[in-house]
């Protein structure tokens, strides 16, 4: 098992602009809001950010624009420990950017434009193959085009790297082939978006994880929210129950699962004991506002898991 997990993450940054509103408008309303703020954003920058505090060597993969938010980037990344290796800086473009609504009881709506996210290809990812060759585990997510997220899926891969694809945000991904990806992490919407089905479809989730697999992945990971996590192979299914914690707010806590996930694979765990571990981690982050501001460090979350054990042996 290695002492430190090196994890390559192939994805997007965009700045987060953000407000609070005492609740979600509806359309064609306009509401007050409070507390704006600009932070950092995008799945990549999340997914990296969360591994490298949980003591992963992080590369990092992706593009972003000339200008001053691809500056604040690039001075996160240096501050987090996450090498650059892989980050391009496209002139004449501007860097991805988000704006977010939340609201007093942790929801949020969120539009996000791209930016220089759009430009990412398939020939980046090849200027930084050596990255992903050298990982233990490679994650990718869809806010960057597919084409490159899956190419960079299927170098690491031929390298002998483990791989994650997360399919966020939700595309039709029938007729794509995703034998490139060992695991693949939809949340239920996202299960059912990927397969074609309306948000309403009644599937049960273990069902959707099977029909997933029919898509190429060896193993697929949906995530619940509240209820936990079902871990979906050929030889069956694993229920990972649910952590407990006061939510706050949940944005960022898929891009933290992932990242987790990513760190556990890399370190050796096994599948479930890595959605176990990555389930604990996205809990904590909810218990406060934002993405990277709440995402927790490697000694917090081994206290966590060290009180709980605790309390459970006390209770037996």
């Amino acid at each position: 098992m290695p002492t430190e997990a090196r994890v390559a993450v192939v994805g997007s940054y965009a700045k987060a602009l953000v407000m609070t509103a005492d609740r979600i408008p509806a359309p064609g309303e306009t509401l007050m809001g409070r507390d704006f703020r600009g932070t950092f954003g995008g799945k990549g920058s999340d997914m990296a950010v969360q591994a490298a505090r949980l003591g992963a060597a992080v590369s990092y993969l992706g593009v972003v624009g000339d200008d001053v938010y691809g500056v604040e980037f690039r001075e996160l990344l240096a501050q987090e420990g996450v090498d650059p290796v892989g980050l391009r800086v496209a002139p004449g473009e501007s860097t991805g950017v988000g704006f977010i609504v939340k609201d007093t009881a942790g929801r949020n709506v969120i539009v996000v434009d791209p930016g220089a996210n759009d430009s990412f290809s398939p020939a980046d990812v090849d200027a930084a193959a050596g990255a992903l060759g050298g990982a233990h585990v490679a994650l990718a997510q869809l806010e960057i085009p597919p084409a490159t997220a899956l190419h960079a899926l299927a170098v690491a891969r031929a390298a002998g790297v483990t791989t994650i694809l997360n399919p966020a945000p939700a595309v039709d991904l029938r007729g794509t082939d995703l034998t490139c990806v060992d695991v693949l992490t939809p949340n239920e919407h996202e299960a059912k978006a990927t397969l074609g089905l309306a948000p309403d479809d009644a599937t049960p989730p273990a069902e959707l994880g099977r029909r997933l697999l029919a898509l190429g992945p060896r193993a697929v990971v949906v995530t619940l929210g509240e209820a936990g996590a079902l871990v979906v192979t050929a030889d069956g299914t694993v229920e990972v129950p649910p952590v407990r914690v006061d939510v706050v707010d949940s944005n960022g806590a898929g891009d933290s699962f992932n990242a987790a996930l990513a760190v556990a694979l890399g370190e050796g765990r096994d599948l479930p004991a890595a959605a176990g571990f990555a389930g604990t981690v996205a809990a904590l982050c909810c218990e406060h506002w934002e993405t990277v501001p709440s995402y927790r460090d490697r000694a917090t979350v081994e206290a966590f898991l060290t009180t709980t054990e605790t309390t459970t042996e006390a209770r037996r």
